[in-house]
């Protein structure tokens, strides 16, 4: 089949690295990308896998006409099979035009699993209810990322019978235990083998909450806890005025490292003993969580979207902006670590969680599936 994917952006994103996993790992489908905005991280990286790539180049948050006859044209000269579209705003102006291009088998893909004011734009806002009425007519069926997803946009509005779920793979092949890597890491940054390294990987956002890890991290020193702490992400270094300031707050200079972005995340998922997420909101399938098990790194989390879920009985899940409980659960995980054989067994069994689950394979037959057959249910 040829499918035809319209995408808000191609960013270092979530929703635009499932997209390259997806594609990357479809050999059995012809694949092209259009970008409501530029080329981004993605673009360049789609090109060396043959993919072709167009750009609208909209400004943020603003529709031009010559973007929209772009993708216009487009559509009407590959004439797809299908077109897949990514999160709301793809979702609203490929579907339209998708549907006035005389395209059928549509599909919608949401990455969302709440809608806040105050949080979320007001833009947004008014496109997600826009897309909830629309949903009726547009798509053929309506892909969420996430369970929590899929309930929350029911309850929005959005037509029932067309949403299903297909969680989020994980390429296990990338994301693997790498003893080499976690030496490497360590040596690098001048830690230890024994001292106990946790971290968090993901952008400096709101959404990610980092004054509630370092306010439970600074509960952590206080009670005594030795530990190292590792923040990775763009926006995470020396230059945040925010997150040093934070840093100053709660005494946490000696304790916790700011890397910034980096390109070897699997490597730094090895060089962790515990992986760390502490989002307060709009989270719908964390990828990270994934990365970090697949690498055979547990995890500790804030109950978002579906991280309870990703994580099963392999790790341990909190409220979200409870930092004492934040605290409490990093300091048993700590203290089990210690126990040496029990810690190596569960570092097994977040994997093969991972491996029997959420794997790019699993997700990218299940796609293959909807496309085909259009058929809702959750996967």
């Amino acid at each position: 089949m040829k499918i035809f994917h319209i995408i808000t952006s191609l960013d270092d994103g979530g929703a635009e690295a499932v997209l390259y996993r997806l594609i990357n790992a479809d050999k059995s489908n012809r694949h092209r990308v259009v970008s409501l905005m530029g080329a981004g991280k993605y673009g360049p990286l789609l090109d060396q896998i043959g993919v072709p790539v167009t750009c609208m180049n909209m400004p943020r948050g603003r529709v031009t006409f010559s973007g929209l006859y772009t993708l216009w044209s487009a559509l009407r000269q590959e004439k797809p099979d299908v077109v897949q579209t990514w999160m709301y705003h793809a979702d609203l102006l490929g579907g339209v035009l998708a549907r006035l291009s005389g395209m059928h088998r549509i599909f919608w893909g949401i990455r969302h699993s709440t809608m806040e004011l105050g949080k979320s734009s007001n833009v947004t806002i008014a496109i997600n209810h826009l897309n909830a009425w629309l949903s009726r007519w547009i798509p053929t069926a309506i892909i969420c990322c996430a369970k929590r997803g899929r309930e929350v946009h029911k309850e929005m509005g959005y037509a029932p019978d067309k949403l299903t779920v297909i969680p989020n793979g994980c390429d296990v092949s990338c994301f693997k235990p790498d003893r080499a890597a976690r030496t490497r890491v360590r040596a690098e940054l001048g830690i230890e083998d024994t001292m106990p390294l946790i971290g968090m990987v993901g952008r400096f956002d709101p959404q990610k909450n980092y004054e509630n890890l370092l306010c439970a991290l600074g509960m952590l020193k206080r009670n005594g806890i030795f530990f190292r702490c590792l923040l990775v992400g763009r926006g995470l270094d020396t230059h945040n005025i925010q997150i040093t300031a934070w840093l100053e707050q709660y005494g946490l200079h000696n304790e916790v490292l700011l890397l910034g972005q980096r390109s070897d995340v699997p490597a730094v998922m090895n060089a962790l003993d515990l992986h760390l997420l502490s989002s307060a909101y709009g989270e719908a399938f964390p990828n990270v969580l994934a990365e970090a098990m697949a690498s055979s790194t547990p995890c500790v989390t804030t109950d978002v979207g579906d991280a309870a879920l990703i994580l099963g009985d392999t790790g341990w899940v909190v409220p979200p902006q409870d930092p004492q409980a934040l605290a409490n659960a990093i300091k048993d995980a700590l203290v089990q670590r210690m126990d040496i054989d029990t810690w190596n067994i569960r570092k097994m069994l977040v994997r093969e969680r991972i491996k029997h689950n959420f794997s790019i394979e699993n997700m990218t037959e299940k796609y293959n599936h909807v496309w085909q057959h259009g058929i809702t249910g959750y996967y």
